[in-house]
């Protein structure tokens, strides 16, 4: 798996090398949805190459982003999230608007791919020319999302997508990344599967700003309304977002179509509220920020470990703490000594 993916990110740097980079930039303006999946793959790329032209890709598309609205949304397996999602997003492209799926799958922890299966969940949206669906392997990287999901965000914005839903991995307690670079977080629970509150940590729900009961037709429906009372009374014990929007509750399904209508007006309320607010912007600035700072950290572990010295004294520390001559803490105290 490995081996293939080194071929196509060599195959993709070729091409952009025979290409011309102000031309491969206007097709992703114009949103080239091949441009736009070069565009992805190159700032996904951890080679060091890769790595300087991906920053000068995101320097151009920084000014052309920001006018999206962006939407996080996590829940359980099982909780229908593609589902849902196709039906939001056939939704909005009905409205004329451009919709872009992020969707995170969970990654082997062997071989470190992912079955990246969300298009062939997603039959619909995927064949609308308004959509753009982009599978990701989480990569082993925590809270729900990929290494570089902000970077595909930026990249959808710059080429004109005015709604971006991410799909996180969905295991449901560890999904705070994502919750930190959209500006509406989206939890689905599934009645009937035994326990619900019990099944969702209290973190999680904190950091939701809208909860669906999902699949909430046929004989369902009585127990969907049950599991959304007894969220809505918990939700009583929660501290106040931020945004001074209050959590709400409903119980939705995508197979119906008034109820996702219900849904994406509960959404848009939600965003009329915030941008009126204030809380929008400020928050959309508090994340570059905290983006800025995550990258410091990622930047300073790279170069320490890709310095030379740093290898050659890690090593020899390494086997020293291998053969119980050296303790961790003594280890860390060497490597760090002044």
């Amino acid at each position: 798996m490995a081996k293939k993916k080194d071929v196509r990110i060599e195959k993709i740097r070729q091409a952009r090398k025979e290409s011309n980079p102000a031309l491969f930039f206007e097709k992703l303006l114009a949103g080239d949805h091949a441009a736009l999946s070069r565009g992805i793959t190159l700032v996904e790329s951890n080679a060091p190459a890769d790595r300087v032209e991906a920053a000068r890709l995101l320097n151009q598309a920084i000014p052309h982003s920001g006018k999206s609205i962006r939407i996080g949304i996590t829940g359980l397996p099982g909780a229908g999230k593609s589902t849902l999602i196709e039906a939001l997003g056939n939704r909005f492209v009905n409205q004329g608007k451009k919709v872009a799926v992020l969707a995170i799958d969970p990654s082997s922890g062997i071989g470190k791919g992912s079955i990246l299966g969300d298009k062939t969940r997603m039959p619909t949206l995927s064949a609308s020319k308004q959509a753009f669906i982009r599978p990701s392997p989480s990569s082993g990287v925590l809270g729900g999302v990929a290494a570089k999901t902000r970077e595909s965000i930026i990249l959808c914005e710059a080429a004109g997508f005015d709604v971006i839903l991410v799909e996180t991995v969905g295991v449901g307690q560890s999904e705070t990344e994502a919750h930190g670079m959209t500006d509406l977080f989206v939890l689905i629970l599934l009645a009937g599967a035994g326990d619900e509150l019990q099944g969702i940590k209290r973190g999680i729900m904190e950091m939701a700003d809208i909860i669906l009961v999902n699949k909430a037709d046929g004989e369902n429906v009585d127990k969907a309304k049950a599991a959304r009372q007894e969220i809505a009374r918990a939700l009583h014990f929660m501290p106040l977002h931020d945004s001074g929007f209050t959590t709400q509750a409903h119980i939705c399904s995508a197979l119906d179509e008034a109820s996702v209508e219900k849904i994406a007006q509960v959404i848009e309320t939600f965003f009329e509220s915030i941008k009126q607010s204030g809380f929008f912007d400020a928050n959309r600035k508090a994340q570059m920020l905290n983006w800025f700072h995550e990258q410091v950290k990622q930047e300073v572990l790279a170069r320490f470990y890709d310095d030379q010295a740093n290898k050659l004294q890690l090593k020899a520390l390494e086997m020293a703490i291998e053969n119980g001559q050296l303790s961790v803490r003594e280890g860390l105290l060497q490597l760090f000594k002044p």
